[in-house]
This record gives C-alpha cells, sequence and structure tokens, in this order.
C-alpha cells in the first residue's frame, strides 16, 4: 500500500463502489476485468484511487498524451508523486511506484518496466485498443499481437498475475462488438475468447444526469434542412467510406442553412462543437462561420496547432470547434454547452461519446443543447447492441429467454407492446452449470441442427460445437437439388397462407411460397387435434417466426392467418417430385451464401 500525508479524496458513491467491485474482483481472480463509466463521470479519481491502494507498481496506460497528463494530474493533485513515460509530454521517467504512460512511447522502452514489481496495469479509453484475445485461444495464434497485447505479455513474462483493468465509457468496437465478455448484471456480451473477462462495475448515463452529475442533454431533431445519410451502408469494420459521405455532404444546399441555423441556436450559449463528416465538408462549414470565433481540428493539424486552438476553444477566446473524428474521446471543455452532429453515427456508442463532450458540469450551465442535422436514430440512453442494426425500422426490444428467463436486449420490431420481430439468435443470460460456473445459456432463437447428432449451432456455424462434424452448407444443399431433375428450387419472394379443405373436406392451414416467376411450392398443415398442433408449432411455426421463443401456438387456421405479420419466408424453399405432386422437403432461412436472394416482399 503505498503512503500518502493527504486526505485522499471524496469519491462519489458510484466511484467508491466501483473501487470496490474492482477490488473485490482481483482477490478472487487474475482475469483482465473493465469499469465502464459515461464521459465526465471521473475515471482520473477511480483510476487515482485504485493507483493510491494498489500494492505493487502501477502503470496506467493511455493512447494520446492529453489523456496521459489528464490522468497524472488528477492523481497528483491529492498530494501524490507519479512519473510520467510520455515522448509528447517530453518526459520518460518509471522510477516511482505509479507510471503514468502513452501506450507508444511504453512499447518502445519496454526494457524500463523489466523490474517485475507491476501488479495492476490500467488501460483508459480500453475500447480503443486493437482486439485482444486470450492466451490460449487460436486466435491469438492466429494474429499478430497490438501494442497493448504486446505490454501485457511483456509486463506478464515477469509477473504471471498481474491484474489487467480497462476503464471505458463505451465497451464497445464497431464492426466487433463488446470488449468483454460476461456483465456482472448476469449476461454475456461478447465473445468467449475476449481478452477482458468481465464487466465488473457500469454506471448508466441516465442515472449520472439524474443524480445531476452531468449536464442534461436536451436534444432537437432539426426541422429546417438536413443531411439523408439512409442510403449510405457502413463498411467492413463498421465505418462510412469518405467517399460515400462526401457524396451526401459535399456542395450541399442544406450547409449554409444549417450553420445558420446552429449560429441562431448557439446564441447565448458558451462553447459550440460541430461535428462534420469529412474534412472537405468541415472546410466547408468553416467558410460560414464568423472568422474570428471559430477553429477547425482535423486529424492531420500539426500537434502545436491543435494544442493552441483548442486552449484558445478551452479559455473561450473561439466559439466554434469544428472537428472531423478526432475530439470524440480525452477531450475536456466543461463549458461546451452545445453540440451540433453534422455525420452519421455508426454506433450508439459512438453517438454517446459525442454528445458525452457536452455534458461535464460548468459555472453557469443549465444544460447542453444537442442538435442533430443527420437524422441519426439512436436513443443516448440506450443499450448498445452487439450486432449491426438491421434496418431503420429496428429499435432494441425485450425478449425472454423461454428456458432461464433472463431479458435480452436485441434488435426488433414491435406492433404496439407485442414483439413481432426480432434478430436475436442466442440468449445471452447467464446460469450455473454443474461445477457451479456461470456459463452462457444454451437457448438458442435460430440455429443449424447438425445432422449427425441433431446438436442446435449458430446459424453461421461449419462446424457442429457438440460432435464437432462438418454441418453441411445451405450453397451444398442448393447445388445438389439444382442437378437433380426431381426436384424444384425455389427463390422465395413471398409466402401465401389461405384455409382449405382436403378430399375428406377437414380443413387445413395450405402455405404456399411463391418466386420471383411466379412458380409456387404448397403444402398443408392439419391443427384440429393438440398432437397436431405440437406437430406443426415444431415442423413448421418456430422457424417461420419473426421473433423465435415466443410462447404464440395459435390452435386454429383462423389465428395463424390472421397473424400472418408474425411469420417470415423462407430464402429458400426446395421440392421433390412424389408421384404427380411435389413435397417441400427444405426450408432454408437466414441464407447467406453465394446464390442470389430474393428482393421481393412477403405475398399477402
Amino acid at each position: 500500500m503505498s503512503a500518502s500525508l493527504t486526505t485522499p479524496p471524496q469519491l462519489r458513491p458510484y466511484q467508491k463502489e466501483a473501487v470496490e467491485r474492482v477490488v473485490g474482483h482481483f482477490r478472487r481472480s487474475h482475469d483482465p476485468a473493465v469499469v465502464v463509466l459515461p464521459t465526465g463521470s471521473g475515471k482520473s479519481l477511480v483510476i487515482a484511487e485504485l493507483a493510491r491502494i494498489a500494492r505493487g507498481r502501477v502503470l496506467v496506460l493511455a493512447h494520446v498524451r492529453e489523456l496521459v497528463a489528464q490522468n497524472h494530474a488528477k492523481y497528483e493533485a491529492y498530494g501524490l508523486k507519479a512519473d510520467i513515460f510520455s515522448a509528447g509530454l517530453g518526459r520518460r521517467d518509471s522510477q516511482r511506484q505509479v507510471v503514468f504512460g502513452s501506450v507508444q512511447s511504453v512499447i518502445n522502452a519496454l526494457d524500463a518496466f523489466d523490474d517485475g514489481q507491476f501488479t495492476l496495469l490500467v488501460i483508459d479509453e480500453c475500447h480503443r485498443v486493437a482486439p485482444m484475445v486470450d492466451d490460449n485461444s487460436d486466435a491469438r495464434r492466429r494474429q499478430s499481437p497490438g501494442s497493448y497485447q504486446r505490454v501485457i505479455d511483456h509486463l506478464r513474462a515477469s509477473r504471471s498475475d498481474i491484474k489487467v483493468l480497462g476503464l471505458t465509457a463505451t465497451p464497445y468496437r464497431l464492426g466487433q462488438g463488446f470488449i468483454y465478455y460476461r456483465h456482472y448484471h448476469g449476461m454475456v456480451r461478447g465473445p468467449e475468447t475476449s481478452f477482458f473477462r468481465d464487466c465488473v462495475f457500469e454506471q448508466p448515463l441516465r442515472v449520472m444526469v439524474r443524480q445531476g452529475y452531468l449536464a442534461e442533454p436536451r436534444r432537437i431533431d432539426a426541422a429546417i434542412a438536413r443531411y439523408d445519410f439512409s442510403q449510405l451502408s457502413p463498411r467492413i469494420g463498421g465505418q462510412y467510406a469518405e467517399s460515400d459521405l462526401n457524396r451526401v455532404v459535399s456542395g450541399n444546399r442544406a450547409t449554409p442553412v444549417i450553420i445558420e441555423d446552429v449560429m441562431a441556436q448557439g446564441h447565448g450559449r458558451q462553447g459550440v462543437m460541430i461535428f462534420a463528416a469529412t474534412v472537405a465538408h468541415a472546410e466547408e462549414i468553416m467558410g460560414y462561420l464568423p472568422e474570428a470565433q471559430a477553429a477547425l481540428v482535423t486529424g492531420t493539424t500539426p500537434g502545436r496547432e491543435r494544442e493552441r486552438l483548442i486552449e484558445a476553444f478551452k479559455s473561450r477566446e473561439l466559439k466554434y470547434l469544428v472537428n472531423v473524428a478526432v475530439l470524440t474521446t480525452g477531450f475536456d471543455a466543461p463549458h461546451v454547452d452545445l453540440i451540433a452532429i453534422l455525420r452519421p453515427t455508426e454506433s450508439v456508442g459512438l453517438y454517446q461519446q459525442i454528445v458525452g463532450r457536452g455534458l461535464r458540469l460548468s459555472p453557469d450551465k443549465r444544460d447542453c443543447l444537442v442538435l442533430d442535422y443527420a437524422g441519426n436514430p439512436w436513443d443516448l440512453f440506450g443499450p448498445e447492441i452487439d450486432a449491426p442494426r438491421p434496418d431503420s425500422d429496428s429499435e432494441p426490444v425485450q425478449v425472454e429467454c423461454p428456458e432461464c428467463g433472463f431479458a435480452n436486449i436485441f434488435w426488433g420490431k414491435r406492433d404496439g407492446e407485442l414483439v413481432i420481430e426480432h434478430f436475436g439468435r442466442r440468449c445471452q443470460g447467464l446460469v450455473d452449470n454443474e461445477r457451479g460456473e456461470q456459463v452462457q445459456c444454451d437457448f438458442r432463437f435460430r440455429y443449424k441442427v447438425c445432422e449427425q447428432c441433431g446438436a442446435q449451432n449458430d446459424i453461421a456455424a461449419r462446424r457442429c460445437h457438440h460432435c464437432q462434424e462438418q454441418l453441411i452448407d445451405a450453397d451444398d444443399k442448393l447445388r445438389d437439388a439444382l442437378k437433380l431433375k426431381d426436384a424444384r428450387v425455389l427463390r422465395v419472394s413471398g409466402m401465401m397462407l389461405e384455409e382449405s379443405v382436403n378430399g375428406r373436406g377437414l380443413a387445413r392451414l395450405k402455405v404456399t411460397y411463391v418466386d420471383e416467376d411466379g412458380a409456387t411450392l404448397s403444402e398443408w398443415y392439419a391443427l384440429e387435434t393438440p398432437a397436431q398442433r405440437r406437430a406443426f408449432y415444431h415442423a413448421w411455426l418456430k422457424p417461420h417466426l419473426r421473433a423465435p421463443g415466443s410462447d404464440w401456438q395459435p390452435a386454429t387456421i383462423e389465428e395463424v392467418i390472421a397473424s400472418r405479420e408474425r411469420l417470415r419466408h423462407p430464402n429458400f424453399v426446395v421440392g421433390r417430385k412424389v408421384g404427380r405432386y411435389w413435397q417441400v422437403r427444405e426450408r432454408l432461412f437466414d441464407y447467406e451464401g453465394r446464390y442470389r436472394r430474393a428482393d421481393s416482399a412477403d405475398g399477402g
């Protein structure tokens, strides 16, 4: 335990709880952990307190020198002394018990951290680091280690039991998902191979605002003019291409109107941050702002010039600060009380980072006005979901697991309070196994069945997780069927439901699949007896549900037809000729192979 002659900082209740949970976790486990605290919540204080009470040496890493200096200053403000190891700050000291460093400087001088005395490594803004995986996984063997992984490997070589803690406001990487495996609320978030094993504490942004620790955001969706980014799709990695963004914003007639509105809304405001889509867009914006009151910061702005402009903005010599994707983290200007968003945001996490620049408390600041001119769909207080948003109509919906009862949050759609569709695959709840360990619930909402052992697998799996047999590929099924003279393959564009009668005059549900050329395949189901209804549910209804896992089990043909909006059609149907008739032998859902899917919507 490090000694100090000064009174330790007075932590807020949630900061104290975060420290206690970290200490409790590391007393019982060596697994890397994450703490999630919103922007402006005082992560630096939590870091300072953990460094103060740690036994052994502590290394605190950040990706930019501004964060290194900020964390170091907060620590030393309480009479504690620590070193700085950052070329950008002109210091390379590593002798004291606590060292605050930039990751690039440390990676270039690993020999300075060889004494085997480091017991705690803290990574600030840990969502920015390259994906790290557990030492023994196949994924680790297939990839070269990133900078943070190299630092961890080096420190572990001297001390295998070093504790690793990450802090972030947004524990999520675009295109890759959550950075940790388990959440202390009893849910699975990221892949089981995640380097960070547990989120041990999270403080919700809504609670921070309600308790008065952050300024209240007041969002206005601009009605006078806006950009239409709705036709753009993120590239691999989850980000938009600059060329795509420029096609929307370059020379757009909305821009001068938007900036005029920003200035009008900013009358009486203390500091205005404008988030542009591209550098060219930002430069155009600057042409409409009063020159003496505005500055532009981009990724190519030289370091000293960037520092000068930011300092001028913080000291209120400038009112407007325009930036392109560089001031979403590690930037602290509490007087900012207007955020203007003129770019699409790829996730609620990025949206929270942007708006978070204006939520810190400051004298004479009553709230933060958020002006969105890009039609971003995110709820500032909404949850991050570990999957891309399927379409603009999707929203977070709660889906209860029928096996363990866990309330999952997936993308989906509602009809009033009824969830009529969701895109979840597997329950995210944690359950105890026979050894008392917490593992992910086995229930799968959508799955691929192994034809060897019958086990349910993820729809993207190539091998069975139970018997390790290779799963039959959907493309192979289609290719084989297309070779047969007595087989018919439909690229399904619609599905029709109607009540029919069989040869004995008994009512049957007739399901007809239609392809783009009008060809059809039909099948019939009886729902008269409990046994027939059970067979219908397992053979047909479950895979056709847009919201699988629901307890909807219609008792009549009329009920099925009346609720057809709750059903989806397959992407492909394979039929085989039996005598004079065709029988449906295979229905392929969630198809992502090389054959083109139908573009049409459901039939009536």
